[in-house]
């Protein structure tokens, strides 16, 4: 059990922003400047917490001797780690700690909305209250930020579901025309796999008996118990069922094919900061849900539902960037295009492999950053040309070709430039459909491989022609002469720290791969991975 100041800092980098929101609440509504001051000092010492995390991880190489099961180093140190009695009737513990899968996320998470701060500063959304707007960021935080910490199912279900009502006020008052219909329906979907996976959760803690030598109870909602404790009294049926569960609940945050018909609604109407952080984060909160409580948990039963994981994966894929061909508005294209790079890495999870489930975690961190720059330049170019739609636009590169050549630089990521971030998180994935974990049908798997591979032409047929419709040609006539702004510095401040993490992990991808390898190695050792 970590002691001093390591022991809270977990705490500090979720609550810091709940600070901050509570300061912004007394603040006048009138004193823009600092409810805007007090929002960014509180984000970025949310970062900076996260960031003293990372490099303490990094230069004490935690990550080389990570045991995921019980979240204790081998020298028997954990770091950072919280586990303090909450509400006792029921077993369930204010228990926080980092591991190899949940690191790499929560910085982004603190990053990201740091960055969506900056970027918000002189673009807020109709109606003007950046009061309002950004309280809600900032509870957005607190959810993201603990969701990725959380080592108890309670817990996690807490911070899973504060994502939600802030999401929702920010698409329902500052989204587009449609923003009601969105709204309502971001929320009616995720509330209906919320409600299966807290039965999933129910049934896990009264279905696994724990070892009560270890825990001193029979029934608890600790991950780590629940992954440690044997689960042969538990019939394959009712793991199946409870997996499923889990699974439905997951799937729809993702979102995974069918479930993904609430993301393009959400995204085109949210305001592009509430576009950036759903594409950078939330979806972000299923797949690492799969990875951590379900694989770890249930891996007999994740091992039979893992064909059919990338089945569904394989047809995102294709659907998606079919979609995606389909589209006359720019955000419309980028939000299908989420649906198609979400599959990558659900199909690297459903290889339960390491080397996917490495693919899976360098993937959602790759779309975070690359999508996010999307989201970010699309909102730019409606704030400046007042349109999205596709045939509206062209000659980005004569009249802003700064944000041309980014809006090219960002194409070449999402399609898996070799070189870029985009590559680690696509390549791998499609390579370890080759090989699945034992068990799995290795043919099936292979023509997942196949299917996964043409997603990798469409995207770029896509995201080529967004570029082609956006950059290139002559400006129309209707913009001829018009003022256009190019990048402005609350601009280059947001985005220059993403461009540079793209180029950085797809050079040297083992910045991030070394952070997650030891915890997925001794993750899918449990089930032969």
């Amino acid at each position: 059990m970590a002691t001093g100041f390591d022991a809270w800092v977990l705490t500090l980098v979720v609550f810091l922003p709940l600070v901050g929101l509570g300061v912004v609440l007394l603040l006048p509504k009138e004193d823009e400047h600092a409810i805007k001051l007090v929002t960014l000092v509180s984000t970025l010492a949310s970062l900076a917490m996260a960031l003293y995390v990372l490099v303490e991880w990094v230069s004490n190489k935690y990550y080389e001797t990570e045991k995921l099961t019980s979240f204790v180093a081998e020298n028997g140190h954990t770091p950072f780690e919280v586990n303090k009695t909450w509400i006792d009737v029921i077993n369930s513990n204010y228990h926080v700690a980092v591991d190899g899968l949940g690191l790499p996320m929560m910085v982004l998470s603190a990053f990201v909305t740091v960055l969506c701060v900056i970027y918000s500063w002189n673009h807020f959304p109709e109606p003007h209250n950046p009061k309002a707007f950004l309280a809600l960021i900032l509870l957005l935080e607190v959810g993201m930020n603990g969701t990725f910490i959380a080592q108890d199912l309670i817990l996690f279900f807490i911070f899973f579901e504060i994502v939600l009502l802030p999401m929702y006020f920010m698409i329902g008052v500052w989204g587009g025309p449609n923003r009601e219909y969105a709204s309502i329906k971001f929320f009616l979907f995720t509330l209906f796999g919320s409600a299966f996976m807290l039965l999933g959760f129910l049934a896990l803690y009264f279905k696994i008996d724990v070892d009560a030598n270890l825990a001193g109870m029979q029934h608890s909602f600790d991950i780590g118990l629940l992954t440690a404790a044997d689960k042969s009294g538990i019939t394959n049926g009712v793991q199946l069922l409870i997996f499923g569960a889990l699974a439905l609940g997951f799937a729809i945050k993702v979102p995974m094919f069918p479930f993904h018909t609430w993301l393009p609604d959400a995204h085109t109407e949210a305001p592009t900061v509430g576009s950036v952080l759903l594409a950078a984060i939330l979806l972000k909160l299923g797949t690492y849900g799969f990875i951590k409580i379900g694989l770890p948990i249930l891996p007999d039963a994740a091992k039979d539902f893992a064909p059919w994981i990338g089945l569904l994966a394989v047809i995102g894929i294709v659907y998606g960037a079919l979609g995606c061909l389909a589209q006359t508005d720019m955000k419309r294209l980028i939000a299908f295009s989420s649906v198609a790079h979400m599959g990558f890495v659900m199909l690297g999870i459903a290889t339960m492999t390491d080397f996917g489930i490495n693919a899976a975690i360098f993937g959602m961190v790759a779309h975070g950053l690359i999508t996010g720059m999307l989201f970010f330049i699309a909102g730019s170019v409606q704030h400046t040309f007042h349109t999205r739609e596709l045939s509206r636009l062209g000659g980005l590169l004569i009249q802003a070709p700064k944000m041309g050549w980014i809006l090219g630089f960002c194409a070449m990521a999402s399609l898996g430039l070799p070189g870029l971030a985009g590559f680690w998180g696509e390549f791998p994935a499609i390579m370890s459909a080759f090989d699945p974990a034992s068990g799995l049908p290795v043919e099936t798997f292979r023509t997942y491989m196949v299917i996964a591979a043409v997603g990798t032409v469409l995207a770029a047929g896509y995201l080529l022609w967004m570029l082609q419709k956006v950059a290139f040609g002559e400006p129309k006539k209707e913009f001829e002469d018009a003022h256009i702004h190019d990048v402005s510095t609350a601009e280059w401040l947001a985005w220059l720290p993403m461009l540079l993490l793209i180029v950085a992990l797809g050079v040297y991808p083992n910045l991030l791969f070394k952070l997650t390898d030891s915890a997925v190695t001794t993750l899918t050792s449990g089930f032969g991975g």
